[in-house]
């Protein structure tokens, strides 16, 4: 995807950056964040020493650091009291019958000796070096203590008890103001309120006003019958049972009961809400909000200017994309072109014996022609 969306919304912020939390961040924070350049700050989570250790040698940018450490909620917390330690068994009991857990297996021994970067390469984390778990870390706790009293945006994914993380952020979300949350969700386990599963991370974002924007499932092929896996690593296969998904929370800003809350953001906060989206590949979204505040935005940023990128990033692999303008005029025009093509109805037997026939009279008249061709030779 293009970053140019992104640059124009970094070359637009007035005096804030834009403030990501990784929670998980093994293999780097995402790159597409770095469009913001000296705009960006962020500080990453990881259980793996060795990991953290890597990722703060190679990184570039001052403004972003990793923290080594097992994320837990607090002890003193009200969900601490709800919780056990083991609700996530339900997914490592499913993910040991998948041919994903096998292929760990089949792997575990052999990588040994391996080093840390090749056994995260095979989703081997948990035989790298890792962090004291009976010292746990409190991301809040070091989030003050670092001074990040706003956060912009918040990613989750630690193969495990990530909605007990999740309470830990909760008396954030109106603190920090966060703008957008990506989470890795379990789509098994039971029914109990405190579980790591789907349904109870879905309405815990939503009691905090946060609505579900994009759902990308992920498939695990049991050992039983296994499937090509998706990367070149043992995780999510091409089809399979349902395991588990991202999921992409943020506020329904283009809404009309949200017009309260918007108006308690600065103009930069309203950017950075465009960024995420566009980030998340939901143009769509980020155009309504365009075009709900245009006036306001008007004053910090060349908003025509934002829906043509807008509108290209609709069009992907387009040579030629068109403008926002035109775009929209070729849709309200009920153009074809935004409408998958009929299917061509399967020939009847009657149709297939006549290709067949006239398939075999073309090869019959071009050995006929040939054969003439020889003989005036």
């Amino acid at each position: 995807m293009s970053d140019a969306f992104l640059r124009l919304i970094a070359a637009s912020l007035r005096g804030e950056d834009f403030t990501l939390v990784d929670v998980g961040c093994s293999g780097g924070i995402e790159e597409a964040w770095r469009a913001f350049g000296e705009r960006f700050r962020g500080i990453g989570f990881d259980a793996s020493v060795s990991e953290c250790r890597r990722l703060a040698e190679l990184e570039t940018n001052p403004k972003v650091r990793y923290v080594p450490g097992f994320v837990d909620v607090p002890a003193d917390h009200p969900f601490a009291a709800r919780a056990s330690k083991d609700d996530w068994l339900a997914g490592k009991s499913l993910f040991d019958r998948s041919s994903a857990g096998w292929s760990v297996e089949l792997r575990e021994k052999r990588l040994a000796a391996a080093a840390e970067s090749e056994k995260f390469k095979h989703n081997l984390w948990q035989n790298t070096e890792l962090a004291d778990p009976d010292k746990p870390v409190s991301a809040p706790r070091v989030l003050a203590e670092q001074g990040y009293d706003v956060v912009d945006f918040l990613k989750i994914d630690v193969d495990g008890p990530d909605f007990r993380i999740l309470n830990s952020f909760d008396r954030l979300f109106d603190t920090t103001a966060i703008l957008g949350v990506r989470l890795e969700v379990s789509l098994v386990g039971g029914a109990d309120g405190a579980s790591n599963t789907f349904h109870n991370t879905d309405r815990f974002m939503r009691e905090h006003g946060y609505a579900l924007f994009r759902l990308d499932n992920r498939t695990y092929s049991m050992r039983a019958l296994p499937a090509r896996f998706v990367y070149d690593m043992p995780a999510q296969t091409v089809n399979g049972r349902i395991f588990q998904a991202e999921a992409h929370y943020m506020r329904d800003l283009a809404a009309s009961e949200q017009r309260d809350y918007v108006a308690s953001l600065s103009d930069d906060k309203l950017l950075k809400a465009l960024a995420i989206l566009s980030v998340w590949d939901l143009p769509d979204s980020a155009a309504e909000i365009l075009l709900a505040y245009r006036e306001r935005l008007a004053k910090v940023l060349d908003v025509d200017a934002a829906l043509d990128l807008l509108a290209a990033q609709s069009q992907p692999g387009s040579p030629a994309p068109l403008s926002y303008r035109d775009y929209m005029a070729l849709f309200a025009a009920d153009s074809p072109q935004f409408f998958t093509p009929p299917m061509a109805p399967r020939p009847t037997l009657g149709q297939r014996i006549s290709a067949a026939w006239h398939a075999l009279s073309d090869r019959t008249y071009i050995a006929s022609f040939n054969k003439g061709l020889k003989k005036r030779a």
